[in-house]
Parts: C-alpha cells; structure tokens; sequence
C-alpha cells in the first residue's frame, strides 16, 4: 500500500489474536486505512485482551472471562479472520457458525487446514478464503498467498487482498499450490536467517566480536536486499556485478557452486511441503 492509496474495508473480527493477527491488525491501525464499524479482536487470556484495549478502533474481547467472546466479536462483522491454532479450528467454528452475517466472509491464517474443512463446517450462506501470511508482516513487508474458496467472490478476493496488501505484497494461487507457497514465502524467512547465523559464525571465526560480525552480515543482507528491491536487474545480474574476473569474489562464489544449492533447496522445501501435507490430513 502506497502512502496516496486510501482502503477503505467493512467491520472485521480476528478470532486469535496472537502475533501474525496482531501483525496485520498494525497495517489495518495505519494512516490511509479505514474499517468502517472497527476492529474486534478476541484472546483466551484477559492478559493478553488487555494489551489491545487501549487501541483506538479496536474493541477487545478475552474468552476466558466472557463465554459469548467470539459470538459479540463476529456480531454484525462483514469479515472474520480466524487465527487460532490449527487443533482448535472446529470446535471454534462450531460456536460460531449460526452467529456469522449472511454472505460474511471468513478468511482462514490457520497452517495445514483447508478450504472443504472451513466449508464443511459453516453455512452455505458464508464464504472462505485460505490465507498464507509470513512473519515479515510485522514490519509491513510481508508476502501473503490467498487462495479462494468455492464459494468466494471476486469482491471477496479483492477484499482479502485489500486486507492483506496493508502489510505487504499478496499473491493469489490455487489452494493445490498453497501448502507450495508456505514453503517458499511461509518458511523463507527461517532459511534467511539460518544463512545469516551461518555467515556471522564465518565472521566469528575470522576474528570479529559477535557484535562486528552483526553490523557487517545483518548489514549486508539488508544493504542487498534494498538494492534488488529497487534495481531493475535480476539477483543473477546483480550477483555478476559484484563478481570482478579473477577477482577475490570470484573465488568464493567458485566455492559456492561446487554445493548444489539449488538441491539443497528442492530438498529442504519438498520436505516442508510433505510435512505440510501431513499435517493437512491429520
């Protein structure tokens, strides 16, 4: 979302609101962004209600101190985001099903649960999307996959992607391909950063201090990062740049490649994804 675009979204309720929800929410509290009706959010612990009951637009509610919790966060809600963990899903649903508006639209952040599940447990009358956020959401640079459900509109869609391009970009795929997207984008950021533990023990063993090897590695995968983000070439092209012939450069990536990187990643990712699989079912 640019700072000229102005959203504008219906009533919505987050049933959850651990770190991914609270996550979105902050892009749904930013300037240029308004829910019509406000937020509602709901937590098992008042502890937790708590934290968010001073936010402006947003009326917080705690289940273990008022049983109807989720039943007056989803009153009159036009979108109910369900965010609880993935064991917890039916039950939740079934407190909630004859309570949601007609044509409400529920978007799902729950791993591993599909689209026929959400479905097979509300009414005909209530429309699901599948959603895929991953943790950079915290600083508005998240990248969300969304996946329509058999009943979901091109309004719902363009809803949800309103929703979620507060804090980043947003992809819409096919369900089949989901489980695949949570292991590029979904898991990424843990690979991202186990590249740069890796990279900060070499700067260790160099000779740096904990702390020289953080400014240099964290600084090098931003400052890179940046640059791609703004640069209209390729990582290929980029990483050519910077790898002078016969040069010191040159030799490292020399070694690089004798690893079979590219491997190295179809393995770790096929395996995310039978995990993800599993999980599906179970």
């Amino acid at each position: 979302m640019t700072s000229s675009t102005t959203v504008t979204l219906p009533t919505i309720a987050f049933l959850g609101a651990g770190s991914m929800a609270r996550a979105v929410l902050a892009g749904l509290l930013k300037p240029g962004v308004e829910v019509t009706g406000g937020i509602r959010t709901t937590n098992r612990s008042s502890e937790r209600a708590a934290e968010l009951a001073g936010t402006e637009g947003v009326t917080a509610f705690a289940t273990d101190t008022d049983a109807d919790a989720n039943l007056q966060a989803i009153a009159g809600a036009q979108i109910v985001v369900v965010a609880v963990k993935p064991y917890m899903v039916p039950d939740l649903l079934a407190e909630i099903a004859d309570h949601l508006e007609p044509g409400a639209l529920v978007i799902s952040v729950c791993a591993g649960v599909t689209v026929a599940t959400f479905e097979s447990l509300l009414p005909a009358s209530v429309h699901v999307i599948r959603s895929m956020p991953n943790t950079p959401a915290v600083v508005g640079m998240a990248v969300t996959g969304l996946s329509a459900g058999s009943r979901s509109t091109a309004e719902d869609l363009a809803l949800a992607q309103a929703l979620f391009g507060t804090v980043g970009d947003v992809l819409v795929v096919p369900e089949e391909k989901l489980d695949a997207l949570s292991t590029i984008s979904g898991s990424g950021p843990a690979y991202v950063f186990f590249l740069i533990e890796q990279f900060t023990a070499t700067a260790i063993d160099k000779g740096f201090t904990p702390a020289e090897a953080a400014v240099m590695v964290n600084g090098t995968f931003l400052g890179a990062s940046a640059l791609l983000a703004v640069s209209d070439k390729t990582p290929t092209e980029l990483r050519r740049q910077v790898t002078s012939p016969g040069g010191t450069t040159e030799q490292a990536v020399s070694e690089l490649q004798k690893v079979d990187f590219k491997a190295i990643f179809d393995a770790a990712t096929d395996a995310a994804l039978a995990r993800a699989r599993e999980l599906a079912k179970s």
